[in-house]
């Protein structure tokens, strides 16, 4: 883009929540040329960034308490002022809100200086997402019709800061600190000493929004011994005030079924999103390890197949995977679904048919239980299967339950490997370290092959480690059989059901 004019845009990550981040943030992070991220804001915002937006260059620019790897203000306001220079559409990803104690008007004054356009995202604050989520509004009715957010960086010991403590002692309002742990004591101590009563409620808030947020509950006077006690470190908010009592009636997110639990994905990228998703839904804590990668194999068998597609009235998919490839070589054969006008279809699975309905054409068999044998039994109870031509598209390891039935049946089966699932130990030293610290509650499974892959990417002794929640029989016999403890196997094989079964294993523990 050299030539043209920069913009730095100053966005708002919100306070961890991916689904907090505003609608105008994403559309920028899905378009900018770069994204300078701050160390607060969501990995996975980042990475929805990079899939939606491939060539991004992503530069972390995280202050990290001081440490070797932190940047300083200065070196990132002049990284800013440079790419706006260069014509680069630039997001500045920053956590919470630009503007709420987050340096971004004085990056704006540089870029102003320096004649750099640039334009303000406001994204939502910790200091309010942050009490929400532990379920204390920071205003209310009858309680309190005020807030007052002030940076607990500031030591009331010292001379010269700008927080009248003693002024805020007597407002009556909600007192929410941020940045303060270290400095808590003090700042209490000046409340108190200010005229606040030593048993006004108060609460900190580690990790606020995030599914591992945790909430701890106290008095102005005893809240920093309560911290320590339970080990709370940065990002911490902290709330002084009435308005914390309210917590016991209208706590809401950490009484989800999953709220505490680290739960495992285990299923290959392309479809983890949706697991994810229902666990999240559910308050665990996600940890994405696909295990598995899916290789597509040589598309020559299945261009011929598909440059005979008139010999087979039957069309058999297994997986969503399957599903794809067949689909993308359809394609780029120069044919549509007009090309399968005249055959039917049998899916093993809804997520399957769903992926094929996504195409315009409706399965005709997806019996209710989704494994091979099922769909067998209900293909032989009709009385146009027997004798007939099918074409049966799968894994390359796929079990032969329905190729050897469909034989029996006098049928002519054509079977066509589109792909191989393949070990993937991207993430595996996360999930090991999690593994070894007894810090993973369930590892959920969706396949047999994501357990072959899982075991091969942590190792035996460890993959024994946590208990395994597993979509269908054929999955909980591979379970069994790698010597990993099944707790719970899903009432049907969806994604819906493997996420209530992992709510039932881990209800029990």
């Amino acid at each position: 883009m050299s030539g043209s004019p920069g913009i730095v845009y100053l966005v708002g990550a919100g306070p961890g929540d991916p689904g907090l981040l505003t609608v105008r943030g994403q559309q920028l992070l899905a378009s900018c040329d770069v994204i300078a991220v701050d160390a607060l804001a969501n990995p996975a915002i980042i990475a929805a960034a990079r899939a939606a937006n491939p060539d991004v260059d992503v530069r972390d620019v995280g202050k990290r308490g001081g440490s070797a790897e932190s940047v300083s203000q200065h070196d990132i306001n002049t990284l800013l002022v440079e790419l706006g220079q260069a014509g680069k559409r630039v997001v500045r990803l920053k956590g919470g809100d630009p503007f709420v104690f987050g340096r971004g008007s004085e990056e704006a004054q540089m870029l102003a200086k320096a004649g750099v356009a640039f334009e303000v995202v406001p994204g939502v604050t910790a200091g309010i997402a942050a009490a929400a989520f532990a379920g204390i509004p920071v205003t209310h009715r009858g309680v309190a019709t005020s807030v007052t957010f002030v940076t607990g960086s500031e030591d009331p010991d010292k001379g010269g800061n700008q927080t009248n403590w003693a002024a805020l002692a007597q407002a009556g309002g909600t007192i929410v600190l941020y940045m303060g742990v270290k400095t808590l004591p003090r700042s209490a101590a000046a409340l108190m000493a200010g005229g606040m009563s030593s048993e006004t409620p108060a609460a900190a808030i580690q990790w606020g929004t995030h599914a591992r947020q945790r909430t701890v509950t106290a008095t102005v006077a005893t809240l920093a011994d309560a911290i320590a006690r339970e080990g709370l470190t940065a990002p911490v908010i902290m709330v002084i005030g009435d308005v914390v009592a309210l917590r016991e009636q209208i706590a809401w997110f950490d009484r989800k079924p999953l709220f505490g639990k680290r739960v495992v994905v285990t299923r290959a990228s392309a479809q983890a999103s949706g697991l994810r998703q229902a666990l999240l839904e559910l308050g665990a804590d996600v940890l994405d390890v696909p295990a598995l990668r899916i290789e597509p194999l040589d598309a020559a068998p299945l261009h011929s197949a598909i440059g005979d597609i008139g010999r087979h009235d039957w069309l058999v998919f297994t997986s969503q995977n399957a599903v794809r490839i067949f689909w993308d070589a359809l394609r780029s054969s120069h044919n549509d679904a007009r090309a399968l006008s005249g055959r039917k279809v049998a899916c093993v699975g809804r997520a399957t048919s769903e992926a094929l309905l996504a195409h315009g054409i409706a399965a005709d068999v997806v019996p209710s239980r989704f494994v091979a044998e099922a769909v067998l039994e209900a293909m032989t109870s009709r009385d146009d299967v027997r004798g007939r031509g099918v074409l049966y598209i799968a894994a390359e390891d796929a079990r032969d339950v329905l190729p050897v039935g469909l034989r029996a049946l006098k049928c002519h089966v054509t079977i066509v490997p589109v792909y191989r699932s393949v070990t993937d130990d991207t993430g595996a030293g996360e999930l090991r370290h999690a593994l070894q610290c007894g810090n993973v509650h369930a590892v959920t499974f969706a396949s047999a092959s994501a357990v072959r892959g899982y075991v091969d990417a942590v190792g035996e002794q460890l993959a024994a480690r946590s208990i395994a929640v597993s979509i269908g029989p054929v999955t909980s016999d591979a379970v069994r059989a790698a010597g990993l403890t099944l707790a719970a196997e899903a009432a049907e094989a969806s994604i819906a059901a493997l996420a209530i079964a992992t709510v039932n294993a881990l209800s029990q523990c």
